[in-house]
């Protein structure tokens, strides 16, 4: 353990109320054994499950189901939600002090974890990039969830966030076809840089053996099922929380002898639970982040200070975002240096 002298404070945004947040002052315990002090650097919003949260709308049967890993407080709140955390640890067992990492942690400026609970970055992976390792990690268990296999026809139903993530990952299987399938014409620009042909939900091409459902939407979850082909398997990646979905069970689903089966990352996927652990996840998940095309999905920045508000207006619609990224005060030399590779992206600007 290094001999600093730890911060006593922190600040930490929670949800109050039903829409409506706040960043508040808490104490901040010195590390114990085993465990590490983290400046956080950059954090995630995930759009999807914290729009959720903020909106109060995590139904009561599963709250505790959809527990992040460090959050504290109880749903719908008071609650201190969140869990794509990048910072650097600057006090902790030797060998962690200076190293950066990933954390399922919620909105935190400085926090004390459980080195177990680190992911190391790799050298050659950007600060701001890593933020996006919780969503890989998703994507990841979805491959594993589904196996595709050599000369596959692939559909993913949905091109926001973790539908592109899914795409990203897919595009360099040996697959017969691959399509992002998306209402939005907008999000053609998103295939175009991943390379992955787009199509729009009349135009898809149906006859998959996966489909992949990410546009949390009754009417995509009842395209996907046209879009399978007979005997083929449905991956329901939305999550609803209290919103109720009707299907057309009588049509294609029971006619073609369809399954639909769910993709959560709460536990590694069944095919590979035996084998594999979260933490051997994350560390693959992470590693995959060397590439710069997955910048595309970072859209925006704010700073930690602005939080709230940004979360307003993600939720009103006001700022539309893949991955929206707050930035945190404090000496951001711990940050990869930008290399000619990843300092352009055309897409960054104003791909939504």
């Amino acid at each position: 353990m290094t001999h600093q002298t730890s911060p006593t404070h922190a600040t930490a945004y929670w949800t109050t109320a039903k829409e409506h947040g706040e960043l508040r002052t808490e104490d901040l315990p010195a590390p114990g054994p085993g465990e590490a002090l983290v400046r956080t650097l950059y954090s995630g919003i995930s759009k999807g499950t914290e729009m959720v949260v903020h909106a109060g709308a995590v139904p009561p049967r599963v709250a505790q189901e959809m527990r992040a890993p460090h959050q504290e407080g109880e749903f719908p709140g008071p609650v201190k939600f969140g869990y794509l955390s990048v910072g650097v640890v600057e006090e902790g067992p030797e060998g962690w002090p200076g190293q950066r990492v990933f954390c399922l942690n919620p909105h935190q400026d400085r926090y004390v974890a459980a080195v177990s609970s680190l992911t190391r970055i790799p050298d050659d992976v950007p600060s701001s990039r890593a933020v996006l390792t919780g969503t890989v990690e998703t994507a990841v268990n979805a491959l594993w969830e589904a196996g595709p296999r050599l000369g596959d026809r692939v559909a993913v139903v949905g091109a926001g966030l973790v539908g592109g993530m899914v795409a990203t990952l897919l595009r360099t299987f040996p697959l017969e076809r691959l399509q992002l399938v998306d209402l939005d014409p907008g999000r053609k620009k998103l295939a175009d840089i991943l390379g992955v042909d787009f199509a729009h939900p009349d135009d898809a091409l149906a006859d998959c053996d996966i489909v992949f459902h990410c546009s949390a939407s009754q009417e995509g979850l009842e395209r996907s099922l046209q879009l399978a082909g007979d005997e083929a398997d449905v991956i329901e990646m939305s999550w609803y929380a209290n919103r109720g979905v009707t299907l057309p069970l009588g049509e294609d689903f029971h006619a073609r002898r369809l399954s639909i089966r769910a993709s959560q990352v709460g536990v590694v996927a069944r095919a590979r639970r035996h084998r594999r652990t979260n933490a051997g996840r994350l560390n693959l998940a992470v590693s995959l982040l060397k590439d710069p095309v997955f910048d595309v999905f970072l859209t925006g920045t704010s700073p930690f200070s602005e939080l709230p508000g940004v979360v307003q207006d993600l939720a009103d619609g006001n700022l539309d975002a893949l991955c929206h990224v707050i930035e945190y005060p404090g000496d951001k030399t711990p940050e990869t240096p930008e290399t000619p590779e990843n300092a352009e992206n055309p897409a960054r600007e104003d791909q939504r």
